[in-house]
């Protein structure tokens, strides 16, 4: 049954109907047959929508989506992001545009066809010209016949024609430009001044009870506990196990062989190495640089590189190969060579000794002992913790559990405010999360390599804690509201003798002073906020500005014009986007009223059809 089509269509439709659909299928997957009597997915004025068209832009807008995301994406996912929606009011709108172009005699002749035709690259043969047995065969892959292609290529041509005469006088307003310029380069003078606490004339007291009480009852949700729920969990960590592991002195000293290279380092030298094409070269280099001519550093750059190229980073004497004796015997940074190797004939810079470090089995014993404990605790949970899934599995309650596998048992109360203990694992956070009274406690790995399983024995409502369980916090808010609530009224004080003719700096606030700010300018460590109010004031007027808990007065102390120049350059680039939307702007609302005047249909039961097709 069809149905009338909401007139709503955005931006999106009119910049598919700008870029054309003179050749929107070709190179698609095919249009699969949707059923004899099944032809178009509505019609505007009697105008039908052909459903091959449908399918194909659909094709066409998944394929160009997977390209630009860079992975593809089903079909689901792009009704998600509204493709499905795009594409009928891209057809909806150019047939539209169409039946107009028909009822305006507007047309194009045999040879503009012809000349969009071969200039298709698609029709094109090896040797780039025209092959009409390419252009037969892409068609019928397309499923059109030549005919019917070059009729919709007429019509996408007409429908230009419509469409350029609509958007052709299209114009950026020339007092639009000018104005949007001036604002935009309009640069201010202004004073500003942040109030804090040492500000107001007597610091606030404690409050009263009253007041306490009175703030409490106004703000419960502040001093509301979360939903929270009652968890009962067993854990094993390899912590809880460690003391039962030893490490004999045999383990720990193979540990330590394994592992030499980190304990015994040898000395090494911070080394650059410049290679050459011969060794006469590298020598007149040395030449060079021995006599001041030039630095290591310029001898680098004529070589088009620079230290970063040529860095080789730590070196040990070995790694250096033939080169290391030379190198490690300085004594001090320098440039030594010419040198061999394995590039060829080369200067090496010395820039730092690093000198050998060893540490003794004794030393690295310390380290050694608590790493293969660990290592070993969680390898004996792993070993266990398919007896504990038995158990568990068996019907064991958490109690039963914790005695025979020798697990800790405990309790907690667990809410979105919950992060100790065993609530620093984000795996028992989950679980705790997703918990029902119904499931069956199953154990779960941790990233440490422990092992848990809970249940939930309850869930508590969110719930107002009581006033003397929170009246530290509350305290402080009191005095942190209230502190605000008379920085916002000495505020009021100060704007009141700004308007009277006084200064920032006369009624003794700390202040800063800003000259020729620009509209686009950012104030540091300030809320974006009063950049703008100070935007949206007159010359010489203040303002108090109330943003994030924070309280300040701006006054303008100048505003100047916008640079003759810099706005009408600033004019000059604004102009072809003003253009460019007033032109969509015009050549929308054409569209939607030709829509709302010939009338638009959509049979939802030939989209559904197309969509089940692409699933």
């Amino acid at each position: 049954m069809s149905t009338k089509l909401r007139n709503n269509k955005g931006k999106n439709t009119v910049i598919w109907i700008l870029m054309g659909l003179m050749v929107a299928g070709l190179g698609g997957y095919g249009v699969t047959n949707f059923g004899a009597g099944i032809g178009s997915i509505g019609s505007v004025g009697g105008r039908d929508v052909d459903l091959r068209d449908y399918a194909r832009a659909l094709n066409q807008e998944v394929r160009a989506m997977s390209a630009q995301l860079g992975t593809p994406i089903s079909f689901a996912q792009a009704q998600q992001f509204g493709v499905t929606a795009r594409v009928q009011a891209q057809l909806f709108a150019a047939t539209a545009l169409d039946g107009e172009a028909d009822d305006r005699g507007l047309s194009v002749g045999d040879a503009e066809v012809r000349r969009q035709v071969t200039g298709i690259q698609a029709f094109r043969g090896l040797d780039g010209s025209f092959d009409r047995e390419a252009y037969k065969l892409t068609l019928r892959q397309e499923g059109l016949t030549e005919a019917e292609f070059e009729m919709r290529l007429r019509a996408d041509a007409a429908r230009g024609l419509l469409q350029r005469a609509i958007i052709g006088a299209a114009a950026a307003p020339e007092t639009f430009l000018t104005s949007v310029a001036n604002w935009t380069n309009e640069t201010r003078d202004f004073t500003l001044a942040e109030l804090i606490a040492s500000d107001l004339d007597a610091p606030v007291e404690a409050p009263s009870e009253d007041a306490l009480k009175a703030y409490y009852d106004t703000h419960p949700e502040d001093y509301t506990k979360p939903e929270t729920r009652q968890i009962t969990y067993v854990w094993l960590s390899p912590e809880m196990v460690q003391s039962d592991i030893e490490i004999d002195e045999a383990t720990l000293r193979n540990a330590y062989e394994e592992r030499i290279d980190e304990f015994v380092v040898p000395e090494k030298r911070l080394v650059e190495r410049l290679v050459f094409a011969s060794e006469d070269e590298a020598k007149a280099a040395k030449a060079r640089l021995e006599s001041g001519e030039v630095s290591f550093e310029q001898l680098t750059a004529e070589r088009g590189l620079t230290l970063a190229d040529i860095d080789l980073g730590e070196m040990s004497r070995q790694e250096l190969g033939a080169a290391g004796d030379a190198v490690f015997a300085m004594e001090e940074p320098g440039v030594v060579g010419p040198l061999p190797s394995n590039l060829g004939p080369a200067l090496f810079a010395m820039n730092g000794i690093l000198a050998a470090q060893e540490t003794s089995f004794e030393e690295a014993r310390d380290m050694l002992l608590p790493e293969l404990t660990i290592d070993r605790a969680r390898r004996l949970i792993l070993d266990r913790s398919e007896s504990m899934a038995d158990v568990l599995a068996g019907g064991s309650t958490l109690e039963q559990v914790a005695e025979q596998e020798k697990m800790q048992l405990g309790q907690i109360e667990f809410n979105t405010e919950t992060s100790e203990g065993i609530a620093a694992y984000a795996d028992f956070r989950d679980a705790a999360e997703q918990a029902t009274a119904e499931d069956f406690p199953q154990l779960v790995e941790l990233e440490d390599g422990g092992v848990f399983a809970l249940r939930l024995d309850g869930i508590d409502p969110p719930t107002v804690r009581p006033m003397d369980d929170v009246r530290e916090a509350l305290i402080a808010d009191w005095i942190r509201a209230e502190t605000h609530s008379r920085l916002l009224a000495k505020a009021t004080e100060v704007q009141a003798a700004l308007d009277n003719g006084s200064t920032l700096a006369a009624l003794g606030l700390v202040t800063t002073h800003y000259d020729g700010f620009a509209r686009s300018g950012h104030l540091a460590d300030t809320p974006g906020i009063v950049a703008e109010r100070a935007f949206e004031l007159e010359e010489g007027k203040a303002s108090v500005v109330d943003a994030a808990a924070r309280v300040f007065v701006v006054q303008v102390d100048a505003i100047h014009a916008a640079d003759a120049a810099e706005a009408a350059s600033y004019a000059n680039a604004l102009e072809p986007r003003i253009e460019q939307s007033v032109a969509g702007d015009m050549l929308e609302l054409f569209t939607t009223a030709l829509e709302n005047e010939k009338g638009v249909t959509v049979d939802q039961s030939a989209i559904n059809a197309v969509h089940a097709q692409m699933q």
